[in-house]
């Protein structure tokens, strides 16, 4: 396993928010946490990448401890695409050639040009490489900052709502890229996300929060009518299309 996370318990002042979270991933394996608003997956984000102290618990990569690693260190391991921001008055290849900042030791490389410049393409987004991030769209915005994560070469991607600025075709078509990617470089991915249906299409397994810590955990046989409706307090049936398990509302 790349990354064990055990006991992991976090609360805000006067809030607690985890309590006790625990699981691993598989390198090249695809971890969706899903649950309803405010049940920590965004706070469980950070914990992973030391944004976020928790109280108690351990988290880590390999057999390394992430609290043993320099800042740099665990940039070098983890890459984070957090909700989305506005963009600003630089261009898309310097957003994304930020992402070799953990590696920068006296100035640019070429190995660190060549990259980048790389990360563009699978993306989509070489053609906008010297457009201006705020000239962007929501969804060409989001791109970057799932490029520049990749640029920094991480065992482990964290993902906080990927596709909520993409429309139907690119939410498709970027979590298919996230497995791809995942499986052909050796990354775990951790996922939080809303949509259950796209969760099913692309996730190797799940945890779903609840009451402060994970309710349930494993693979797609735990998205279950019984376990979705004791999660979000609403009733479905799970139809199959084409292959695909379909979550409904009743």
């Amino acid at each position: 396993m790349i990354l064990r996370v055990q006991g992991i318990t976090f609360h805000y002042p006067g809030r607690p928010v985890l309590d006790d979270a625990s699981f691993t991933v598989e390198k090249g394996e695809v971890l969706a946490v899903l649950g309803p608003n405010g049940t920590g997956k965004t706070t469980l984000l950070k914990c992973l990448n030391r944004i976020l102290a928790p109280a108690a618990g351990m988290i880590w990569i390999g057999d390394e401890p992430i609290s043993s690693l320099s800042r740099n260190a665990l940039a070098q391991k983890i890459g984070y695409v957090e909700q989305q921001r506005a963009g600003s008055r630089t261009t898309v290849f310097n957003a994304v050639l930020l992402g070799r900042k953990p590696y920068i030791r006296w100035d640019i490389t070429q190995n660190d040009i060549a990259i980048a410049s790389q990360v563009l393409e699978p993306l989509g987004l070489s053609e906008y490489a010297l457009r201006y991030l705020d000239e962007l769209s929501g969804g060409e915005l989001q791109k970057v900052v799932i490029a520049r994560a990749l640029a920094q070469e991480p065992q482990i991607l964290l993902m906080d709502e990927p596709t909520s600025s993409l429309d139907l075709k690119n939410q498709l078509e970027l979590i298919d890229l996230i497995r791809q990617i995942s499986r052909e470089r050796g990354i775990a991915a951790v996922v939080a996300m809303h949509d259950l249906n796209l969760a099913l299409r692309f996730a190797d397994r799940f945890i779903l929060l609840k009451d402060k810590t994970i309710f349930a955990a494993g693979g797609p046989d735990i998205i279950s009518p019984e376990t979705i409706e004791s999660v979000y307090a609403v009733p479905v049936v799970i139809a199959k299309h084409n292959g695909n398990r379909v979550v409904v509302p009743i």
